[in-house]
C-alpha cells in the first residue's frame, strides 16, 4: 500500500542550510514523503520533478491545501510576515499538521480499495477496457499524442512505480488534453461509451505563475494569499468522497458522476478533479507497477475564478466584451493571460508587474486590453516593506501548449526568473527601470527587423512575415536574455537609490547596444552588390529610396533614440 504522507514517493533537495546533511553548493537529494517534506519543509530547497509542469500540480493538489486546511490561512498581511520572518512551522503548527496528518492519513492511500486517493474506486468501463498508463504521462506517446521525440511508441508498455504513478496522476488532474474520454460506469452523462466536449485541465486553461523561495517553507508561504477566511464548502477533494446522493448536492468526487459548476474557493480549486482515474497495480518482477489505467470525464468549472492565485490576468477591452456579448456568452471581467510560447518570460514582465488593478497601466480602454498581476504578486507587493529588499525571490512559469482540439500536447513552457521585491511597487524605481529596459529590448529587436525589411525592399524581396521564419529581432532577443537576467538579479540591491539605478541602467544600454549592433552587421553582411545602389519604391503617390547605406543610417538612429544614456555618452566621449 503506498501511503502519499509516509511513503517516499518525491524527490527533495537538501537545503544548504542543514548541517551535516549536504556540502556546500547545491543539496543532496533525498526520496520523502509529504509528511516529511511538510515538517522538515525549511530543511529543504525545493522539489525535484520529471517534468516541470508536475510541480505546481503537487504543490496545488497536496502540499499547499494541506497547510491551508490544517492551519488556516494567514488573516492578514502582519500575521503573514510573522509566518515567514519564522523560517519554519513553530511547534504548535507543527503539532497541528502531524495531527491533521494522522486524522486524514487513510485519505491518502494510492491503491485503497474503497477510497483510493483523487481516484474513483472500481471506476470502469461498460466493457471493462482498460488503457496503457502511457494515457497519464504527458511525454509518452498514446493515442493521437505522439511527442516528436520520443523513443517510445503507443504499442510499448509502460509500468509506472507507484511513486511516479502518483506524480503522474496529480498532474492529470491539473494538464490533461481536451476531447473525446473514455465513459465510466455510473456517469448519467455518457453517450455511445464516451463524454464529449470535455476541457483541458484547469492549469492547461492559464499561464501558470508560481513565486519560489529559498526554501519549500518560504514556497508554501509564497503561494499562500493571505486575507479572507476559508468559506465552509471550500473543502479539498479528500474531504468530498460521499459515495450516495446527487453529485451536485455532495459535491463528491468518489463516483463516476461529474458537474459543470463553479469553484467553492481555494482549496476547492487547487484540488479540482478535473477527471474520473482509476489505477490499476500489479505485482511484476520488479515490485508493484501501475501498467493500465481509466481515466473518465470530471468535473468542470464554469470559469476560471477571480480567487484562482497561481496566473496573470488579461481585462479585455470594451469593443472585445462587446463582441463576446454579442454572441450571446457570459463575459467575465477578466480571463486568464496564458504564456507566450518562443518568448522568455521576461518579455510578459509588464503584465507581473501590474500589482494595481486600479492604476492607468492596467486599465483596458475602449480598444487595448489591459492587464493585472497575479493574486499572489499582489499579496507579495502588500508585504514587501517587510521584508529584506535583497530577498532572492524567483518566479516559475509554466504552461502547456495544446494542438488539434487541444487533444495533444504540442509543447511545454518553463521559464524563471529572479524578481526583485521593490519591482512589485509600481511607483518605485527599480520597476520604472525594468519597464524601461524591457521596453528598450523590445524596440531594439524592432530596429533590427526593420533594418532587414529595407534591405529586402532594396533587393526587391518583402520583409520577413512576423508569424514566419526567423526574423533577425528574435536572434537579438535571445541573446539580450542573460544579460536581462542579470540586470534583474542586480536590480535587487538598488532599492530606492536613483543614482545607482541610473548606473545599472547605463551599463545595460552599453551591452545591449554592442550586441545589437553585432546582430546589425550579421544582417548587414548578406548585402549583396546590387544594395549599395538600391531601389526606389513608389507607394500612395510618394517615393522611397531603399538602399543599403540609408538603411544603415536609419538604424543607428533608431538606437540612438532607444539607448539615449549610451547615445549621450558616445557624444561627450
Amino acid at each position: 500500500m503506498c501511503n502519499l504522507l509516509d511513503d517516499a514517493w518525491l524527490s527533495a533537495r537538501a537545503s544548504n542550510s542543514v548541517a551535516g546533511k549536504s556540502p556546500r553548493g547545491l543539496g543532496a537529494f533525498e526520496d520523502v514523503g509529504a509528511r516529511q517534506l511538510l515538517l522538515e519543509a525549511d530543511q529543504f530547497q525545493d522539489i525535484v520533478v520529471d517534468l516541470p509542469t508536475q510541480k505546481p500540480a503537487i504543490f496545488r493538489q497536496l502540499l499547499l491545501p494541506i497547510v491551508v486546511d490544517a492551519l488556516g490561512r494567514p488573516r492578514d498581511t502582519a500575521e503573514w510576515v510573522a509566518m515567514f520572518k519564522a523560517g519554519a512551522f513553530s511547534p504548535a503548527q507543527h503539532d497541528k499538521l502531524n495531527a491533521y496528518l494522522d486524522a486524514h492519513r487513510h485519505l491518502f492511500n494510492l491503491f485503497d480499495n474503497e477510497a483510493p486517493f483523487a481516484q474513483v474506486a472500481d471506476l470502469r468501463t461498460a466493457r471493462d477496457e482498460t488503457k496503457t498508463a502511457a494515457l497519464l504521462v504527458t511525454t509518452a506517446a498514446t493515442g493521437n499524442n505522439v511527442p516528436l521525440f520520443s523513443s517510445r511508441s503507443e504499442a510499448d508498455s509502460l509500468e509506472l512505480t507507484p511513486a511516479q504513478a502518483a506524480r503522474w496522476l496529480l498532474h492529470s488532474h491539473c494538464w490533461d488534453t481536451a476531447a473525446i474520454k473514455t465513459g465510466a460506469v455510473g456517469d448519467p452523462r455518457v453517450k455511445a461509451g464516451k463524454t464529449t466536449g470535455n476541457p483541458v485541465g484547469p492549469l492547461g486553461q492559464l499561464g501558470v505563475v508560481m513565486p519560489r523561495g529559498r526554501t519549500v517553507y518560504e514556497t508554501l508561504l509564497l503561494n499562500i494569499p493571505f486575507g479572507q477566511p476559508l468559506l465552509s464548502d471550500d473543502l479539498p477533494q479528500w474531504k468530498r468522497r460521499k459515495l450516495d446522493g446527487r453529485v451536485e448536492e455532495t459535491l463528491s468526487a468518489a463516483t463516476p458522476a461529474w458537474q459543470v459548476r463553479a469553484s467553492r474557493g481555494l482549496l476547492d480549486v487547487w484540488t479540482w478533479q478535473s477527471r474520473r482515474i482509476r489505477l490499476i497495480p500489479e505485482e511484476t518482477p520488479s515490485g508493484v507497477r501501475v501498467t493500465q489505467v481509466v481515466v473518465a470525464a470530471g468535473d468542470r468549472l464554469e470559469n476560471t475564478p477571480d480567487h484562482e492565485p497561481h496566473t496573470a490576468w488579461i481585462v479585455d477591452s470594451a469593443t472585445t466584451r462587446s463582441k463576446k456579448a454579442g454572441k450571446g456568452k457570459t463575459v467575465p471581467p477578466v480571463r486568464p493571460r496564458r504564456h507566450q510560447l518562443g518568448h522568455a518570460a521576461w518579455r510578459g514582465l509588464n503584465a507581473l508587474l501590474a500589482v494595481d488593478r486600479a492604476g492607468e497601466q492596467i486599465d483596458a480602454t475602449d480598444a487595448r486590453a489591459g492587464f493585472h498581476t497575479s493574486v499572489l504578486l499582489s499579496r507579495v507587493s502588500a508585504a514587501r516593506e517587510r521584508l529584506p529588499q535583497e530577498y532572492p525571490l524567483q518566479v516559475e512559469l509554466t504552461g502547456i501548449a495544446y494542438g488539434t482540439q487541444s487533444s495533444v500536447v504540442e509543447d511545454v513552457f518553463f521559464d524563471e526568473i529572479p524578481l526583485p521585491l521593490t519591482a512589485l511597487n509600481p511607483d518605485g524605481i527599480v520597476c520604472g527601470s525594468l519597464l524601461e529596459a524591457l521596453s528598450q529590448a523590445e524596440r531594439l529587436a524592432g530596429a533590427v527587423n526593420d533594418l532587414s525589411a529595407d534591405l529586402r525592399r532594396a533587393a526587391g524581396a518583402e520583409p520577413i512575415p512576423w508569424d514566419k521564419g526567423q526574423r533577425p529581432g528574435e536572434t537579438l532577443l535571445h541573446a539580450l536574455d542573460p544579460l536581462v537576467r542579470r540586470l534583474l538579479a542586480g536590480l535587487r540591491t538598488v532599492g530606492e537609490d536613483f543614482e545607482q539605478s541610473e548606473r545599472g541602467l547605463t551599463a545595460w544600454e552599453q551591452k545591449a547596444g554592442r550586441l545589437a549592433w553585432r546582430v546589425a552587421e550579421q544582417v548587414l553582411s548578406t548585402a549583396a552588390p546590387v544594395l549599395f545602389s538600391g531601389r526606389t519604391v513608389t507607394k500612395d503617390g510618394k517615393e522611397r529610396v531603399y538602399q543599403l547605406s540609408r538603411a544603415e543610417r536609419h538604424f543607428l538612429n533608431r538606437m540612438d533614440e532607444v539607448l539615449t544614456r549610451r547615445a549621450a555618452l558616445r557624444k561627450t566621449a
